[in-house]
């Protein structure tokens, strides 16, 4: 987000926390820092990126719907947007927007970033082809709602050009070993000058199973967060909700571990409950 003055000046900044100093990582149960049993933190990576691989190809041929909605609670600033995400005649992915009444954000401004973030960070994939750009930790298991889940910090190795990644944590689910939770924030933070600096709320993005395979798909994605401006603090509310996913009517097929998806394979979601806006 950039911080906007009087003169509608754009800002940015490069800071960055590690995955220590994340701290609130929601209503999970107790953190059991044993290592797991009948399996090693290296082979849990190794299925769950497989996994993350199965299901970005899965990703990529449902449409669904994104509901966006950023706050400042202290001048009762808002940005929202609602548009889906769909295929044309030609099976090419399309983003129509079907609302987006007027920008009121005083205190910050959205940038092509935070865009670009909403539509490709919040809904985290770590696939077997981006694991080496990441340094990952396991940290534990923990019981997330009827999951049980291991746990794993992460951080890119390097920070590349104009790339950006995702640092914090993630959640794998032990039977289907696939991420179910993450949390943590875009990075790097942008600062040029004092006067440009571009930062990044933490978040929360939680998933579920649709109703016709066994992928865990991004359904509801939060932030509650203050970024620490040169100029000052700004408190922001982010709220991102994935719906009506759809499967594109192609002649495409999805595998899973080998074997190919059949429609109402899947079995029943177990996600969170959705806090209140």
């Amino acid at each position: 987000m950039k911080f906007m003055r009087i003169a509608f000046v754009l800002v940015v900044a490069v800071a960055w926390c590690g995955p220590a100093s994340l701290s609130v990582f929601g209503d999970e149960g107790a953190l059991d820092t044993a290592q797991p049993k009948g399996v090693t933190p290296e082979e849990i990576i190794q299925r769950f990126s497989a996994k993350e691989k199965e299901f970005k190809t899965a990703l990529d041929q449902y449409g669904y719907r994104q509901t966006v909605k950023v706050q400042t609670p202290d001048d009762g600033g808002e940005y929202q947007q609602v548009f889906d995400v769909a295929f044309d005649d030609q099976g090419h992915r399309v983003k129509n927007v079907v609302f987006a009444p007027q920008d009121t954000l005083r205190l910050i401004g959205m940038t092509q970033q935070d865009i670009d973030d909403i539509e490709n960070r919040l809904p985290f994939v770590l696939t077997s082809d981006e694991i080496n750009e990441y340094s990952i930790l396991y940290v534990g298991q923990q019981q997330e709602d009827e999951l049980h889940c291991y746990v794993f910090d992460i951080a890119p190795k390097q920070i590349e050009g104009k790339k950006r990644y995702f640092q914090g944590r993630i959640w794998v689910d032990d039977k289907d070993f696939q991420i179910v939770k993450t949390f943590g924030k875009s990075v790097p933070d942008i600062r040029k000058k004092k006067d440009n600096e571009n930062l990044f709320p933490k978040f929360t993005t939680y998933r579920e199973q649709v109703s016709d395979g066994p992928y865990w798909f991004p359904v509801y994605t939060r932030a509650d967060d203050t970024l620490h401006f040169s100029s000052g603090e700004v408190k922001i509310r982010e709220i991102v909700k994935y719906t009506n996913y759809k499967k594109f009517g192609s002649n495409s097929k999805i595998t899973y571990d080998g074997k190919e998806v059949q429609k109402d394979q899947g079995k029943a979601a177990a996600a969170p409950q959705q806090p209140q806006k």
